[in-house]
């Protein structure tokens, strides 16, 4: 891709980096977590006593605090990557959006290592890229690139590009009200019909990078030869039923919630060479 000369977001959280405990609703650093060992060592007092001292009183109930967020490094490329095309999914929506005579909100991209704090619970590395609602925000721990290319074989900056696409395309989602509708319908549902919800929710937000995609490269010209191939590799690789062979040697289609490889590659090819949202309504496609 070619994004030398691309605007970065303002839109980045960088929490990789130590944060601390929170104590009684006051946020505790490393050093007066040390006073309170220090204490109950030398002074045999309960440690728990003493931190609740330090943090104001109160029942002293340990939560989970982020790393005060920051801007990446500027020597950080892969940061300022994911910023550039954080950049490039705003530019896209908020001319989509006043298209359509709205206002498009731009969510923020959260970069952690190992585990967060996130209005949907805590977030880790384990989960891969994920969009929460609750907060409106991206989150990624950037190690996963590269796992998607040595375990996935999903190499190239478009394929990158693909999964912040997919994750802001929730985003679209969730401010279209669709999100909401999804979920509803899932609380009514059985868990077949809930993942079936889910596959066409996903599928759609396919359908949305793709649409991203197409607009970018229309807009700025940034893609390269064989983009578009990284791109439809990386869709393919993480389709349910390639994950479901790989991890347990048999596929079963009434689990999937996000799509087989060969749809996932078909709606962000669909995304793409139409350029146009309307033609991501996966809830009334049939068959997907």
């Amino acid at each position: 891709m070619r994004l030398d000369d691309q605007r970065e977001s303002d839109n980045i959280e960088d929490r990789r980096g130590g944060g601390g405990l929170s104590f009684g609703g006051g946020r505790l650093g490393l050093g007066s977590i040390a006073i309170a060992l220090v204490a109950s060592y030398f002074l045999g007092i309960n440690p728990m006593t003493v931190l609740n001292l330090l943090s104001g009183g109160g029942m002293p109930a340990i939560e989970q605090s982020a790393p005060a967020a920051h801007r990446p490094p500027a020597d950080d490329q892969m940061a300022r990557f994911v910023s550039k095309v954080l950049a490039s999914t705003e530019d896209t929506w908020t001319d989509v959006f006043r298209a359509n005579g709205r206002q498009y909100e731009q969510p923020k991209l959260v970069l952690f290592s190992g585990a967060t704090p996130t209005a949907c619970g805590t977030g880790q590395t384990a989960m891969g890229p994920f969009y929460c609602p609750g907060d409106h925000k991206v989150y990624i721990d950037l190690a996963f690139y590269q796992e998607l290319k040595t375990r996935f074989h999903a190499p190239g900056e478009f394929a990158q590009a693909y999964v912040i696409a997919h994750e802001v395309g929730h985003h679209v989602q969730n401010l279209l009200g669709i999100a909401d509708k999804v979920h509803n319908a899932q609380q009514r549902a059985g868990k077949v019909e809930a993942n079936a919800l889910s596959v066409r929710m996903e599928l759609q937000a396919d359908c949305l990078a793709g649409v991203w995609g197409k607009r970018t490269d229309t807009m700025k010209n940034v893609l390269e030869p064989g983009d578009l191939e990284a791109a439809l590799t990386a869709a393919s690789a993480i389709g349910d039923d390639r994950l479901q062979q790989q991890a347990q040697g048999r596929i079963v289609p009434e689990s999937f919630t996000h799509g087989s490889s060969e749809q996932r590659v078909r709606w962000f090819r669909r995304g793409f060479e139409s350029g146009d949202m309307n033609q991501c309504n996966t809830f009334k496609a049939n068959p997907l």
